[in-house]
C-alpha cells in the first residue's frame, strides 16, 4: 500500500507542470471540461463524412507519461472524443458512451504525427457502434485499437 501511495504522490515538478497550464476561458453558457483543452488542443479534421472521421494529431509534450511516451489515459481520451463524433447528429445531444475497448499496440511519444481514423460500424435503435484507429504516420504503426459503444436519441421520424 506504501509503494502504491508513494507512487501517486503529487510531486513538486508535476505540480508546478500542471499550474504552468494556459487555459482559455470558455464563452458563457457553454459547458466544457478541462481534458478537452488539455488533450484535444491541436488535433485536426483532415476528412469528415458521414460515418468516417479522419483527423490528425502532433502528440504534445503535456501528453507524455513519466517515461516519456504517449499516456494512456490521453489516448483512451481520443478514442472517446473521436469515435462519439463519428456518429454525432447536430442538434441532438450527444450521444453517451457505454462501453470503450482499447489494445495499446505500439507507443508514441512528444513530436509524433498520428492520423487517428474514426469510422461507425453499426446501429440498432439508439445503439452504436464505432472503430477508433490510431497510427503514427511516420511508420505506419498501429498505435492503438478502440472500439466504442455509445447509446443516444435518434432523429424523429416524422
Amino acid at each position: 500500500m506504501e509503494k502504491a501511495k508513494e507512487f501517486l504522490k503529487v510531486n513538486d515538478e508535476a505540480s508546478e507542470s500542471v499550474s504552468r497550464l494556459a487555459v482559455p476561458p470558455h464563452p458563457a453558457g457553454i459547458d466544457h471540461i478541462l481534458l478537452e483543452d488539455i488533450v484535444l488542443k491541436g488535433i485536426r479534421v483532415d476528412r469528415a463524412e458521414p460515418g468516417l472521421l479522419v483527423c490528425s494529431f502532433k502528440v504534445p509534450p503535456r501528453l507524455a507519461n513519466r517515461a516519456g511516451g504517449f499516456a494512456a489515459g490521453a489516448i483512451s481520451y481520443l478514442v472517446d472524443e473521436v469515435g462519439g463524433a463519428v456518429i454525432n447528429v447536430e442538434g441532438l445531444p450527444r450521444n453517451v458512451s457505454v462501453d470503450m475497448s482499447i489494445s495499446f499496440l505500439s507507443a508514441a511519444k512528444p513530436d509524433d504525427e498520428l492520423e487517428i481514423t474514426g469510422s461507425r460500424l453499426g446501429q440498432r435503435g439508439g445503439y452504436y457502434g464505432t472503430l477508433v484507429l490510431i497510427r503514427n504516420k511516420a511508420t505506419g504503426e498501429v498505435v492503438a485499437e478502440g472500439r466504442h459503444s455509445l447509446f443516444g436519441k435518434r432523429p424523429s421520424k416524422l
